[in-house]
């Protein structure tokens, strides 16, 4: 019965001509044989397991895997056939097995881990677990395609993820309130800071107006009293007061005029002495930006020429090593084509010899065959004939047209001489004319007789062979061949017969 399984099927057949398990997609099942059909889909494993950690703290491990039969290696695929096929992989045995691999190498790898790198490194702990589970599920043929595990969990009465949770959860609020008290602490200094130095600010510029204000009114009643005065020293002393106090007040005059002069010099110098400064410092600029602009250019170009230069190296350098690895590609072309050519006529010539050898070897059987035939045929003959060599041989030689052709190649060796013939005739034909019918073909008969001897006469002159036994005997010879039963010997009229 031919059998064929399904996409995510194997079929497993064992028994007659099969050494240990056989594993196909589809194939003939023979009587004697038996086939089992099992699935490689894989199964999602659904576990909690529980755990103790370095500091005897349990917890539990909430996992799920994916697991199933790994189809691309043979040999795992044999050993799940054996092993897990004859059981359905939801089945409570396939159930068990798994999560005693599981549950054991999670708690023996959950007992070297203190429960802080547990809840750290979950990552590395399920790494750990996946690697340690599949070594131990590659004996069955199993292969895990997915783990995930989930969040660790407490057990009853060791609530240690439940407080360290907690413990976070309170020192974040904590940490939220003192960032949140520092960000108001920073906004209501801020405030107040920027409002006092907006008062202070104010205050100063207050104060300040104030002092100008009271100077300038100082300066005002000073005026004025210095005025009402020299109204008075005026009004005292008359004229000559008068005259002394133009003479002061054109003292003062040239005393001021000259004071505006120096000051308006001065005025006019620093003026002058800021304009040269800013001048020089234009000039600087000028030729910093001139000598900037120069070393751009030049700097520019040079580069430009150094990455031209770099450029056309490279170029030369690429051309260069193409050039090379077209050669070398051309040289391993050549040596593939005469290795190629060579091994194409090494294979002709030793077909060629396979064929010669081959040849030799029919012709061969085809002689054997022959002479084994030819064997059987002369044996046959041989037995037919009583064990005669002779006769055989005088056989084989009529049968095969030899006398024929003897007479012919004779007859083109004496072409055009003149070899000298022997007529016999018996003169007999005369006395009988008269005869009947019967006596007639008698004559023809006895005719035919008489010439045979001379022709064997000749045959044996020429070949040395003799005549069968059953045609006669010849009489110069002196040989009398062996007489087979129910023939006679002839008797002729030829003169060279002495008998």
């Amino acid at each position: 019965m031919f059998r064929v399984a399904s996409a995510s099927q194997y079929l497993a057949i064992t028994g007659a001509g099969i050494n240990d398990v056989k594993l196909a997609k589809k194939s003939w099942v023979f009587p004697g044989q038996y086939c089992t059909v099992f699935d490689i889909t894989p199964v999602n494993y659904d576990f909690e397991v529980q755990a103790m950690s370095a500091e005897k703290l349990e917890f539990k491990l909430p996992a799920v895997f994916t697991i199933g039969p790994r189809e691309d290696d043979r040999d795992s695929l044999l050993k799940y056939a054996k092993l897990i096929a004859p059981k359905d992989q939801n089945s409570i045995h396939v159930r068990e097995i798994v999560k005693g691999i599981i549950e054991g190498e999670t708690r023996v790898l959950a007992a070297s881990m203190t429960m802080e790198e547990v809840f750290k490194g979950t990552k590395e702990f399920k790494q750990e677990v996946f690697e340690k589970v599949q070594l131990e599920l590659n004996q069955f043929g199993l292969l895990i395609y997915n783990a995930n595990i989930k969040q660790l969990v407490d057990v009853p009465g060791h609530e240690y993820f439940s407080y360290l949770g907690q413990k976070t959860q309170m020192e974040a609020a904590n940490q939220a309130k003192v960032d949140v008290a520092e960000a108001r602490m920073k906004g209501e200094v801020g405030a107040k800071l920027r409002e006092g130095q907006t008062l202070q600010n104010a205050a100063k510029i207050d104060a300040e107006t104030k002092i100008i204000k009271v100077q300038r009114q100082g300066d005002g009643q000073k005026e004025e009293m210095r005025v009402k005065t020299e109204v008075k020293v005026f009004e005292n002393q008359r004229e000559a007061e008068v005259a002394e106090a133009n003479a002061e007040l054109a003292k003062k005059k040239a005393g001021w005029a000259r004071e505006a002069k120096v000051a308006e010099v001065e005025s006019t110098k620093a003026v002058a002495l800021r304009d040269a400064e800013l001048q020089r410092e234009v000039e600087k600029m000028n030729a910093a930006t001139r000598m900037e602009k120069l070393r751009a250019e030049f700097v520019s170009k040079a580069n430009v020429e150094y990455e031209a230069k770099v450029q056309e190296a490279n170029w030369e350098l690429y051309k260069k090593q193409k050039e090379a690895e077209a050669i070398l590609y051309q040289k391993e072309k050549e040596a593939e084509a005469q290795r190629a050519t060579a091994e194409a006529a090494f294979y002709a010539r030793k077909q060629a010899a396979d064929g010669q050898l081959y040849t030799k070897l029919k012709e061969a059987e085809g002689l054997v065959a022959l002479g084994k035939a030819q064997g059987e045929y002369l044996k046959s003959i041989s037995t037919s004939l009583g064990g005669d060599y002779r006769a055989v041989k005088d056989f084989l030689m009529i049968d095969r047209s030899v006398y024929q052709e003897m007479a012919r190649i004779n007859a083109e060796a004496v072409r055009g001489l003149q070899p000298k013939l022997s007529i016999w005739t018996n003169n007999e034909s005369g006395g009988e004319a008269g005869g009947d019918a019967s006596s007639s073909a008698m004559r023809e008969v006895s005719g035919i007789y008489r010439a045979l001897p001379p022709l064997f006469q000749t045959i044996y002159d020429q070949t040395g062979m003799t005549p069968p036994p059953f045609m006669g005997t010849l009489a110069q010879t002196g040989m009398t061949p062996p007489q087979i039963p129910g023939t006679l010997a002839l008797e002729s009229s030829n003169p060279y017969n002495k008998n």
